[in-house]
């Protein structure tokens, strides 16, 4: 019961941690797109489609700038390994 439960604590943490990544980064692109005036691409009176877009850009580049930065930050862990011997 020692190696096993470590492991799948260690995946529940790096799991909460990517959740809580993309919550983190939606929520920044949210507060980022409202600076740009969508009802002037919409026609008008059509503000729940503009608030969609609002939602759906926000996720979009929320979810891909936290994607990067997870993948990036795990990637650079493993440079050191580029300076490791197989022996």
């Amino acid at each position: 019961m020692g190696m096993g439960t470590n492991i799948y604590q260690t995946m529940g943490v790096q799991a909460g941690i990517e959740i809580f990544s993309h919550i983190l980064f939606i929520a920044i692109a949210f507060y980022a797109l409202q600076s740009i005036r969508l009802e002037v691409v919409f026609k008008k009176g059509k503000t729940f489609q503009i608030q969609l877009m609002y939602i759906l850009l926000s996720i979009a580049l929320g979810y891909t700038v936290s994607d990067f930065l997870i993948d990036f930050t795990g990637l650079s862990r493993q440079l050191p390994y580029i300076f490791s011997k197989y022996n």
